[in-house]
């Protein structure tokens, strides 16, 4: 009987402390384009930034990549991350921490040229939908990496003189923290091989811009 008291004691001694640090675990959705998804990267589950950055982040923290190659933030954009199931399962997620890092593709003539001047009222809808998600969780949108060349019809003409205006002036006036991943990588074009996407070297920069500014 003693025995099978103490062994009951320690169940549920073990119970709660894995109950208290599920209860503790950060949960962080990275929402994005192609660069949150690992284009370029040699192993998008492991080199890109979402998997680097849990490991800088470490174990009370688990990081999720709800990132797709070439959506939009316009909703008018030839394809926008709005119409992605991978939006909804972001929110369903019910994350502590969001990170956002949109625009590179609105660049685009057939993107900006259309519907640019809707940007801002997009963007502002979209960091309010997660601002308001049932967790509160910190919200965090980014800067653009540097566009080296527009071999992918991408405009870094339109990145520094539209979007990335447009990001400062929103996530301002909503209280939105801002992490500048176009300074990380800016002037080093071997670090994005074909002009747009990071390779290892740089997703490990950006991961680390990101842990910088979350810690």
């Amino acid at each position: 009987m003693k025995l099978t008291k103490i062994f009951g004691i320690a169940l549920l001694t073990f119970l709660f402390t894995a109950s208290l640090a599920a209860q503790q675990t950060t949960r962080v959705a990275c929402v994005g384009d192609s660069i949150t998804a690992g284009a370029g990267a040699s192993d998008q589950k492991k080199t890109s930034y979402p998997p680097v950055l849990a490991q800088l982040l470490g174990d009370n923290y688990e990081v999720k990549n709800f990132g797709i190659g070439g959506r939009t933030l316009l909703k008018q954009g030839d394809r926008p991350y709005w119409d992605e199931s991978k939006f909804e399962q972001s929110k369903e997620y019910n994350p502590d921490i969001v990170i956002i890092k949109l625009g590179t593709n609105d660049t685009k003539p057939m993107n900006w040229d259309k519907y640019g001047i809707e940007l801002e009222g997009d963007l502002r809808e979209m960091l309010t939908v997660y601002k308001n998600l049932p967790s509160k969780p910190k919200v965090y949108v980014c800067y653009p990496i540097w566009v080296v060349n527009e071999n992918m019809t991408i405009r870094e003409s339109i990145l520094v003189e539209h979007v990335i205006p447009t990001i400062y002036k929103v996530a301002t006036e909503l209280n939105v923290s801002i992490i500048d991943l176009h300074t990380t990588l800016y002037g080093m074009p071997q670090l994005i091989p074909d002009g747009v996407h990071p390779n290892d070297l740089g997703y490990t920069l950006i991961a680390k811009t990101i842990y910088d500014r979350i810690k």
